[in-house]
Parts: C-alpha cells; structure tokens; sequence
C-alpha cells in the first residue's frame, strides 16, 4: 500500500511563510489527481490546492496570491509553498492523491490515499 510522506509545518508569526512537501513512499510521481486540505480546530476539512495537472491548479479563494503548489525532484515532490502566513491559515494540513490513469489524463473524484497530516500555526 503506497503511502503519503508530509514534511513542513510549524510555528510561525504572521506574515511570515512555510513550506510543506509530500511524496509518495513508492517514489511514484506526484505530479497530478493530487490535492492539499486542511482543518482548522472546530472546523471542517477545506481543500487548499487542487491540482488535477501541473498546469490546473486551483486555489482557495483565501489563499491566492499566497500560496503556490510546485514540484520538485524531478516530479516526485510536491510542495506547498505558504507565504505571508494569517492566524486563519492554523490548521492541520493534509495531502492527498486520487487514482488515475497511467498518463494521469483523467482523475478519480476521490481522494483515495492521505497524507499524516503537518500541523501549521500562525499567531497574531
């Protein structure tokens, strides 16, 4: 069973920036049907980034223009870039990948397999 590797996280003031990775322990690319959530104590999972290729990605409207999804090591990597950080943004932050074909030209609806979890607080 392939499993998600998270990295990243801590504890930063506002304004201030992390960065999350996560690979796949098989080494297999994760390059697209990926995702990045997050919950927030009290609240629902929200998705962050929803990457269906490299070049359609879709951001939360609260996090455009601050957060940024790449990929590194040759494409399997990805990352979470999180910058001018908000106490808003605290949460447990997960990533996730959805089955797909073998050219990633179409993705499951589902996320199938997740990520531990790397907790991000972000004080005032």
């Amino acid at each position: 069973q392939v499993q998600l590797v998270q990295s990243g996280g801590g504890t930063v003031q506002a304004g201030g920036s992390l960065r999350l990775t996560c690979a796949a322990s098989s080494g297999a690319s994760v390059r697209a049907c990926m995702g990045w959530f997050r919950q927030a104590p009290g609240k629902e999972r929200e998705a962050v980034a929803i990457i269906n290729t490299p070049d359609d990605i879709n951001y939360a409207d609260s996090v455009k223009g601050r957060f940024t999804v790449s990929l590194e090591a040759g494409n399997i990597v990805l990352v979470l870039q999180m910058t001018n950080l908000e106490p808003d943004d605290t949460g447990l932050y997960y990533c996730a990948a959805r089955r797909h074909t073998s050219n990633f030209n179409s993705c499951a609806t589902q996320y199938n397999i997740w990520g531990p979890g790397s907790q991000v607080t972000v004080s005032s």
